[in-house]
């Protein structure tokens, strides 16, 4: 693991308590070139964790807080009549940075998701017949609470499937708690954060990523898995090509995250729940896609690793 990135990891895990995995895995989307979606119920720290790994990664931030009347111009700006020029002024919205915090998108109606999902695909946004490119690097992290909440309106599976990952916090073991109770207010310890890794550095590791290698035989691992999902009869859908390729760029990130210049099949299985799980949903409709997130582990032990 390189020195910046064990930095980053450490200083982060002193503001987020207990969830050193969580921590990786945040790390390893932002190095794959993804984006990351957190679910859980509000206070385990969602925010809080966006907000260290802005400071510790040296990313300009933003923070949109999703309502159910945010409009789309709200996210990614608006023209606006200048007089004095006789022509219009493009204002950039908050979408313009290189870190976005989307807290609690699933309160914004689906037009206004949308706008915000567009941008994450493409790396630009279209205004007034003009395209203008999105910082690099460029890195949204979304917060979700659970569906079952009043006045949320649920990703469709096509929106879901363009985060790279989306993990859970989770509470915090009791260790971790009494620490987080008898310590410093977290705001306080986040403006004491240091920049581990500059903008440079960033974009040279994200490269590193990408040349992380691959053997044939682990491409045959993670196509086993991709043909195990279609054909056992467990899913409404088998994962795509797409999701396949998902699961090995963040695979590579996890690897150059522990140290490594080649991927194994334990880092597939290591990412395999944060990239799978919400891009596979359970036969019944009555099952929420938690019912798909359990039988992971169950999806590891059927493929047999090469």
């Amino acid at each position: 693991m390189s020195k910046a990135i064990n930095n980053a990891i450490e200083q982060t895990g002193e503001i987020i308590l207990g969830k050193n995995t969580a921590i990786r895995q945040a790390i390893s989307c932002l190095l794959a070139g993804g984006h990351l979606l957190i679910e859980d119920i509000p206070g385990v720290g969602k925010t809080t964790l966006a907000q260290a790994l802005a400071r510790t990664m040296g990313l300009d931030y933003q923070r949109i807080q999703f309502t159910s009347d945010l409009l789309p111009g709200d996210i990614i700006g608006t023209s606006v009549y200048d007089r004095s020029e006789g022509s219009f002024r493009f204002h950039p919205g908050p979408i313009f940075s290189q870190m976005v915090l989307a807290d609690e998108v699933n309160r914004a109606t689906p037009k206004t998701q949308s706008a915000l999902l567009e941008a994450m695909e493409e790396q630009q946004v279209t205004i007034d017949g003009e395209t203008r490119a999105l910082p690099e690097p460029f890195f949204v992290i979304a917060t979700q609470n659970p569906v079952h909440q009043l006045g949320t309106f649920p990703l469709p599976e096509s929106q879901l499937d363009r985060f790279l990952m989306r993990i859970s916090l989770g509470y915090p073991d009791a260790a971790a708690e009494r620490d987080l109770l008898r310590g410093e207010d977290r705001r306080e310890l986040l403006r004491r954060l240091n920049q581990a890794v500059d903008t440079a550095e960033l974009v040279n590791l994200r490269e590193q990523a990408r040349q992380v290698r691959v053997s044939d035989a682990l491409v045959e691992y993670v196509q086993a898995i991709l043909r195990h999902t279609r054909e056992c009869g467990h899913y409404r859908l088998g994962l795509s090509p797409r999701a396949g390729l998902a699961l090995l760029r963040a695979a590579r990130a996890w690897a150059l995250v522990d140290g490594r210049n080649a991927v194994l099949p334990e880092d597939v299985q290591a990412i395999l729940q944060p990239v799978v799980g919400h891009r596979l949903q359970a036969l019944s409709p009555e099952q929420d896609n938690g019912a798909a997130q359990a039988s992971v582990p169950e999806l590891i032990e059927a493929v047999p690793v090469p």
